[in-house]
């Protein structure tokens, strides 16, 4: 979100006058009505304003998926994209989102889909662990229009997915190694492949989810398919990513799966509180860029329909 901007004197000096910040009310209304902000409390301010109009439309949004929505509504801009040779590599990739995140949200595109845009949203419950092992997965069968991704055939077709959850904190730890995990677990998406069984695909995320390391995840045939990938889209607890193919392709990865990984509650079983559950939002979009077809139609009819899996 626009946060200002900052001057330079002549003598390398950093300042931030008023007329390049933001206009703001001020909170001490009996002496001026306003006054000006900049940085990330002028942005934090932008984005929690977004969050309020999303909320006074769709009041029973979960605040997991009112975040998820904002960042699944974000977008690099050119500027952005230029500053890294439109990140082609990883490490410009891996630049890309440090400095800007996953872009700039707009109102617009968080409220409701684009005309050529199809957008999903699931909210569920997952139970992590037990004993300190993997207790469940989550496999959601889509309703996906597959007759209309079919007939597009090889089309440009793309789905993004933001996956949004909030963890617990360990106040006794800090770092990143296996004893000192900060985050009380974390959770993933995948997306099944067309050659994959429900059985193959579940297989392979019980060897993702069981694996002590992520910081270099195995890489599958799939990966180089996506935005960023496993390793930069899995830090924190909200995950965005923006997979590139075929609509012949997309119509064959109609399941897509969310699963636990290592936490401090699966390392100290005496502390885990999975048995109360932990919420999640799922938002899902197809995008078939310059086509036009009609998805909303044939989704809508299915989407009463739509199973969630619970796996064990």
């Amino acid at each position: 979100m626009e946060g200002g901007n900052v001057t330079e004197s002549p003598t390398g000096e950093f300042d931030t006058p008023d007329h390049f910040q933001l206009l703001t009310t001020d909170g001490s209304a009996s002496s001026r009505l306003f006054t000006v902000s900049n940085a990330t409390s002028a942005a934090t301010g932008q984005a929690a304003g977004i969050a309020a109009r999303v909320w006074a439309i769709y009041p029973n949004l979960w605040p997991e998926t009112v975040r998820g929505l904002i960042v699944h509504g974000a977008r690099w801009t050119t500027r952005m994209n230029a500053r890294f040779g439109d990140a082609k590599t990883r490490s410009a990739k891996e630049n890309l989102v440090r400095r800007y995140g996953i872009g700039v949200p707009t109102l617009e595109r968080v409220q409701r889909s684009a005309a050529n845009e199809l957008v999903l949203v699931a909210e569920d419950t997952i139970h992590p662990f037990a004993g300190g092992k993997l207790r469940e997965m989550h496999l959601h069968q889509l309703p996906w229009p597959l007759e209309e991704l079919e007939r597009l055939g090889e089309t440009p077709a793309r789905l993004r997915v933001a996956l949004s959850y909030f963890v617990h904190p360990n106040p006794s730890r800090r770092g990143w190694a296996p004893r000192f995990r900060y985050a009380s677990h974390g959770l993933r998406f995948d997306v099944k492949q067309p050659t994959e069984s429900i059985r193959e695909f579940r297989k392979r995320l019980n060897k993702q989810a069981l694996a002590e390391d992520e910081t270099r995840p195995k890489k599958d045939s799939d990966s180089d398919r996506w935005l960023l990938g496993p390793t930069l889209r899995s830090r924190g607890s909200l995950h965005c990513d923006l997979w590139e193919g075929t609509a012949a392709d997309l119509a064959a990865r109609g399941v897509l799966a969310v699963f636990p990984v290592s936490g401090w509650w699966k390392e100290l079983p005496t502390r885990d509180r999975s048995d109360q559950g932990v919420r999640y939002a799922l938002i899902v979009a197809i995008e078939t860029p310059e086509v036009e077809v009609d998805l909303w139609t044939p989704v809508s009819a299915k989407a009463a329909a739509a199973v969630s899996i619970v796996e064990a």
